[in-house]
């Protein structure tokens, strides 16, 4: 039985260090916010698998290899010849200010379809679902398929979780809002940041909104100032940990991959944060979507103080 799986496309990352315009060296990599969170959920020793369609071409070839390094099962996956594997580019001008662009229109990852969603559920028996909010966005049939694989975990009796994850360029705020709000029936953890919120309610009081339409917890993530957790017995906040931000792109995703392991654990909802947190402590320190993501046994590791040798 697997513990959770994620649905979404994965691409393949060019990342450079200096403005893209000026060419030189580019870093090669795998991006995808569900696929992220995956490999975060494999490290912190977790059975997960990850349901996307990539190009019957060497990138598509190159991201299935490296999430199965990393542990997530790919078999639910496929390929296909009648599209390519979409890619970002990813361009850091200044100190942690990144320009994203994406190459995905019309890619392999827009295929997926509610038929095979559903027979994943079925093959994988996961206990947690994981969507966001960007997969909808891809294509009418990925909208269909995220819903059906939404309603049919929740039918099945499936945690389901949805991150907000809004992308101005792939869809607008009434056209995410008219997909997501049909989902969140389904759904028992929401992640948003609280610009995202009203995408998903429309009162003024969107947490207690959520909530009240049966929504379990609301967590809430607000960057340098941490990250907040209600559910309808309680409100919590957890700050974030001194260190020094590198990249903080993937962040998102490292938080919701700690979350939902400490939330797996049957961890109270403090733990969750605290794990969730550190998380994406560890993203941010370098470069990459996924690359530094803590381990099980190196979670402990950013209470030492900073510059220490560990002998």
């Amino acid at each position: 039985m697997t513990d959770v799986l994620t649905i979404g496309e994965a691409m393949v990352s060019l990342r450079t260090r200096t403005p893209m315009a000026l060419g030189g060296t580019a870093q090669l990599s795998v991006a995808g916010s569900e696929s992220n969170v995956a490999i975060g959920l494999a490290r912190l020793g977790h059975d997960v698998a990850w349901l996307g369609v990539v190009g019957e071409d060497q990138p598509g070839e190159f991201i299935r290899r490296t999430l199965r390094a990393e542990g997530v099962d790919t078999r639910l996956a496929r390929s296909s010849d009648e599209s390519f594997t979409g890619f970002v580019a990813f361009d850091q001008p200044a100190h942690d200010i990144t320009q994203v662009s994406y190459h995905r229109r019309g890619s392999a990852g827009s295929l997926l379809t509610a038929e095979e969603c559903v027979a994943a559920l079925t093959a994988a028996s996961p206990s947690l679902l994981h969507l966001t909010g960007i997969t909808p966005a891809l294509s009418p049939a990925s909208r269909e398929a995220t819903l059906a694989a939404g309603h049919a975990a929740h039918a099945a009796g499936i945690r389901v979780s949805l991150d907000v994850n809004h992308r101005n360029r792939l869809w607008s705020r009434q056209d995410a809002a008219a997909a997501l709000r049909e989902l969140l029936p389904s759904v028992h953890t929401v992640f948003a940041s609280h610009d995202e919120l009203d995408i998903l309610a429309c009162g003024p009081h969107p947490v207690a909104e959520l909530l009240a339409s049966g929504v379990t917890e609301v967590v809430v993530t607000a960057g340098a100032d941490g990250a907040h957790c209600h559910t309808s017995e309680a409100s919590l906040h957890q700050p974030a940990l001194p260190v020094t931000v590198v990249d903080s792109v993937g962040a998102g995703d490292a938080f919701v991959s700690g979350y939902l392991s400490a939330l797996l654990d049957g961890l109270p909802p403090s733990d969750r944060l605290r794990r969730g947190i550190t998380s994406g402590a560890f993203c941010v320190g370098t470069h990459g979507d996924w690359e530094a993501l803590p381990t099980r046994k190196s979670l402990g590791l950013l209470s030492h103080s900073e510059g220490i040798a560990l002998r």
